[in-house]
């Protein structure tokens, strides 16, 4: 069973990683001028949540025994939510916060990049990971870095 079971998990992980979407969600990069920090701190905090949600269905999944097609279907839905949803926040951190909002002569340009860097890691850890403990740490590494990031200058 247990080697079925290692079979279907990762027919459930090749078969996200060709669905999941990649989309970055960030605002333009004309510049426009027109920020909205909050609104990208608020999503980050969804997509850990998100992310958390579908880890722990992933192992509640997983815990039934045998598994059946529509538990695979489940498993695969749930793998490819948390993989979109941790890419989110690594896209938005990269193309929103990297990109348009920390600047290099800004007096906390190495507190920020930091933050940056401690959001971005634990959303790769998610994605490496079905285990609860990797959401939980991303969502107190987001809680913990997104004031660094905040009061950003235009």
């Amino acid at each position: 069973m247990l080697r079925t079971l290692s079979r279907v998990t990762a027919l459930a992980i090749v078969v996200a990683g060709f669905a999941a979407p990649s989309v970055a969600l960030a605002h333009c990069q004309v510049p426009c001028g027109i920020y909205g920090d909050q609104l990208r701190f608020e999503q980050l905090l969804e997509d850990a949540k998100t992310i958390a949600k579908a880890q722990a269905q992933l192992n509640e999944l997983l815990a039934e025994g045998q598994p059946t097609a529509q538990s695979v279907n489940q498993m695969a839905r749930w793998v490819m939510t948390k993989e979109e949803h941790a890419g989110r926040v690594q896209d938005t951190m990269q193309a929103y916060f990297l990109a348009q909002r920390i600047k290099a002569d800004s007096p906390r340009y190495v507190e920020q990049l930091k933050a940056t860097h401690t959001v971005i890691t634990s959303a790769m850890k998610c994605k490496q990971s079905a285990d609860g403990t990797t959401a939980k740490a991303a969502r107190r590494g987001h809680l913990r870095s997104l004031p660094g990031l905040r009061g950003q200058r235009a």
